[in-house]
């Protein structure tokens, strides 16, 4: 058992909303060696470094996944989080072959769907466990909030995430945050009569919020001001306190007690651990050269996970077949769309296991 003091220098578990076009992207492009999840396509016009858009929940998963097993950034950004969660709403609609969300009755739709969520972040946190930061950008909406001590209610700022009172994923996202940062434009109103009844809005500054407010949603750590300018260097420190904390940590075990010839030989797969780019790829998450030719009428979720795995039309066929779904010489094309969303994609892990099954018994 051990117990220690003081502060501990971790990666990073971030959350930036604000309104649309206040520069989330933008700021969050300025964060340590970012790369995006881009689920909305917003990053178009930056010049940074994305991965493919993930056009299903099991996608945005396989993504993830690859980032823990090649560190090929400091920081990924899910660039939009709520953007995101309509792939999980989407999965748990297509697995339950249900029409919408709200068609599972007694909330149970939304119970899933919190669950599916906490996989998610708890994904999330593996890759701040390994020293990556983690930035989700959402969007905001006004909502009307009522407190239970105090009579009326009053409008506030929220995260964009679960449209009805019993999803509980905005609560999940705020709790699993280490910092919460509100994004808005800072306007003033001033008196256009001498009388101070008419006013107008001037200003304009794009301002974060750190802190709680009865108006919006915030929180950090870090002992950030109430409010400050919308400019990564109020918060660089933070991610560069870090990141010298963890190379001092990787440098720690050359200088052990062990004698200088073992120093001497260990040393190289020391220095292995430091680049990013070098760490070794991993079959299951990495995409192969892609040898075989996939129809245009295969659907695009379903197109993207054997491209990523080099599955052909003839292996989902086989396998399909072998589990009686349809005959082997049926088109996928033909498949029904909800068997396709909710077997092949929502199951993506257990259907490739079946083709890696059968890959091992071909005779050559």
């Amino acid at each position: 058992m051990n117990i220690t003091t003081g502060k501990v220098a971790k990666a990073q578990k971030v959350v930036l909303y604000g309104p649309e076009g206040i520069g989330k992207s933008s700021l969050a492009s300025q964060f340590p060696e970012p790369l995006f999840i881009d689920t909305e396509g917003s990053t178009s016009n930056m010049d940074v470094a994305r991965m493919d858009k993930p056009t299903s929940w099991t996608f945005l998963f396989q993504e993830i996944e690859y980032v823990k097993q090649n560190r090929p950034c400091k920081t990924i950004i899910i660039d939009t989080v709520d953007w995101a969660e309509r792939l999980g709403i989407e999965f748990v609609i297509s697995r339950a072959n249900k029409e919408s969300i709200t068609s599972f009755g007694y909330g149970e739709g939304f119970i899933q769907l919190e669950e599916e969520f906490g996989k998610f972040l708890n994904k999330l946190s593996d890759l701040v466990e390994i020293g990556i930061n983690v930035v989700l950008n959402a969007h905001a909406k006004i909502t009307k909030f009522e407190q239970p001590d105090e009579m009326g209610a009053y409008d506030r700022w929220e995260l964009k995430l679960g449209n009805k009172t019993t999803a509980k994923t905005a609560a999940l996202v705020k709790e699993w945050a280490d910092m919460v940062l509100f994004m808005n434009y800072k306007t003033f109103s001033v008196a256009t009569d001498d009388k101070g009844k008419r006013h107008k809005g001037q200003g304009g500054m794009r301002t974060i919020y750190a802190n709680h407010h009865p108006a919006w949603d915030a929180k950090n750590r870090h002992r950030l001001p109430d409010e400050f300018p919308m400019e990564y260097g109020q918060i660089a420190h933070i991610f560069t306190a870090v990141h010298a904390a963890q190379d001092t940590h990787v440098q720690q075990p050359v200088q052990t007690e062990q004698p200088a010839a073992q120093q001497q030989v260990e040393q190289p797969n020391i220095q292995q651990t430091q680049p990013i780019t070098e760490q070794p790829s991993v079959q299951s998450a990495e995409p192969v050269d892609n040898k075989v030719e996939l129809s245009p009428d295969i659907p695009k979720a379903l197109r993207d996970l054997m491209v990523q795995h080099n599955v052909s039309a003839e292996e989902i066929q086989i396998v399909v077949s072998q589990k009686g779904y349809y005959p082997q010489e049926t088109p996928i094309s033909n498949y029904d769309p909800s068997f396709i969303d909710g077997v092949l994609v929502g199951a993506w892990q257990q259907v490739y296991g079946l083709i890696e099954d059968f890959r091992k018994h071909l005779p050559f």
